[in-house]
């Protein structure tokens, strides 16, 4: 029996795949931060800790004429996010129903879309994560409000990875309104504003939740280190007779290995 507890669930394989379609399509166009750093797994459940390769500076030996020391590693993070579907519209569902309330996944999932991008990008200090953002030595490009001038300030950025030896293509994830004001922009020309962006960087153009202003990230490999246990995935909490408590699940870690390897765009 998987720790989900699936099988306990009222709810037939058929509401299953609906309930997990339904959290793919709501999940994946979000998860800005696994399209830019390097993701490891998933490593299974079990997964509790990244090795650090690193040991603690400390003898925890009882004899004097043994060394000892702790090796150090960075446990993982479990994020959690709850919310219910009627029985009702499981059953609608079951009988060929198309409409079938889904709201509550659908906002359980936004939830879990930005605290994931929002522990990468601006990082969680209480699990242990130090994020992109804050771990980087440059200092932050500022944009003001001026989305016609965003060429300009991501190839200032560009050209700071560049002179500090950093090499691309390069990743620009941007949060909601800036994504949503790059789409809408066409320069003198009609040059669409993203394409644009595209053709300095290198590399995607990610839209991210939860991201405050944006950062140009390097896509060379082996700077930002994401390695994930348990993947996304939806378990059974319990159930009444009016509706069936269910979560998504996942865990985590992620770290700098390159701090210098990205650039804050701020407004």
């Amino acid at each position: 029996m998987s720790h989900l507890l699936r099988g306990h669930a009222p709810i037939t394989d058929e509401g299953w795949a609906r309930i997990d379609e339904e959290a793919r399509d709501r999940l994946t166009p979000g998860l800005a931060a696994r399209r830019l750093v390097d993701f490891a797994g998933p490593l299974g459940w079990e997964h509790s800790a990244t090795n650090l390769g690193r040991i603690e500076p400390l003898d925890v030996s009882p004899l004097g004429e043994v060394e000892g020391h702790r090796r150090r590693v960075l446990a993982l993070v479990e994020l959690r996010a709850p919310f219910t579907v009627g029985q009702e519209e499981l059953r609608a569902g079951d009988r060929g129903a198309q409409d079938v309330d889904f709201d509550a996944l659908d906002d359980a999932a936004q939830r879990m879309v930005v605290a994931e991008n929002t522990a990468v990008f601006h990082g969680w200090p209480q699990a242990g994560i130090e994020g992109i953002i804050p771990a980087s030595p440059h200092a932050a490009v500022p944009c003001g409000d001026d989305i016609d001038r965003y060429p300009g300030f991501v190839a200032r950025a560009v050209e700071t990875l560049l002179r500090d030896g950093v090499a691309g293509p390069y990743g620009l994830a941007l949060g909601r309104e800036e994504y949503t004001r790059v789409i809408e922009t066409a320069e003198l020309g009609g040059h669409l504003l993203l394409d644009h962006l595209r053709e300095i960087l290198g590399g995607p153009i990610v839209w991210a939740p939860g991201v405050q202003g944006g950062v140009v990230v390097s896509q060379r490999g082996g700077d930002f280190l994401f390695e994930c246990g348990q993947d996304l995935a939806v378990g059974y909490a319990g159930h009444d007779a009016e509706a069936v408590s269910l979560y998504l699940e996942e865990t985590f870690s992620f770290r700098v290995a390159s701090p210098e390897a990205a650039v804050a765009i701020v407004r």
